[in-house]
């Protein structure tokens, strides 16, 4: 591949509009350019987690995790292109599964926290659940695969076990949401 980005602005958005990779214009604002910014935001979240101390295993995941991102932000990019498909979901299904089995279940909900990678990871989650928005909604006015909605579902499912894992791993723990703090 040569060099796709030599010159790093165009001018060509000045006006409202970005280019699709089909080659159509459309506004910034538009449903689909919405979905795909927040995918790519997503991507950026996960970065974040990355940049943390975590273990090899999670760290080779979410790297994997980030390069279908990447995909499916051009698949969500260029109308009609297929990126992510079933093998990719049941890929998450499997490490969702392995993950959550040595987890403790779940008696209390969560509040975001439990040290620095486990906060970086509930917050990559909350994009991700955006983007899965963005992207249903992006699906009544557009046509979108079903893989691409389903994807975002299971990744933020995904990334919620791997923040209780690393709320564990960093000794932090969860932090629990005390629903009984306001009586009495």
């Amino acid at each position: 591949m040569g060099n796709r980005l030599s010159k790093i602005y165009t001018r060509t958005g000045d006006d409202g509009t970005t280019g699709l990779g089909d080659g159509s214009r459309v506004a910034k604002d538009s449903a689909r350019v919405c979905a795909y910014g927040t995918v790519d935001e997503a991507n950026s979240a996960i970065g974040l987690v990355l940049a943390a101390e975590i273990a090899d295993d999670i760290r080779q995941l979410l790297t994997t995790v980030q390069h279908q991102m990447f995909d499916l932000g051009g698949e969500l990019c260029i109308p009609g292109h297929a990126a992510i498909d079933d093998s990719d979901i049941t890929a998450l299904e499997r490490h969702l599964d392995s993950y959550n089995e040595a987890l403790p279940p779940l008696k209390d909900f969560i509040l975001p926290g439990g040290g620095e990678a486990a906060a970086r990871c509930h917050l990559a989650r909350t994009i991700v659940r955006r983007a899965e928005r963005e992207t249903v909604t992006l699906a009544h006015h557009d046509s979108v695969r079903p893989e691409a909605i389903r994807y975002l579902n299971r990744l933020s499912d995904l990334l919620f076990v791997l923040s209780r894992v690393l709320a564990r791993a960093d000794g932090h723990g969860e932090v629990l949401w005390n629903h009984e703090r306001r009586k009495g």
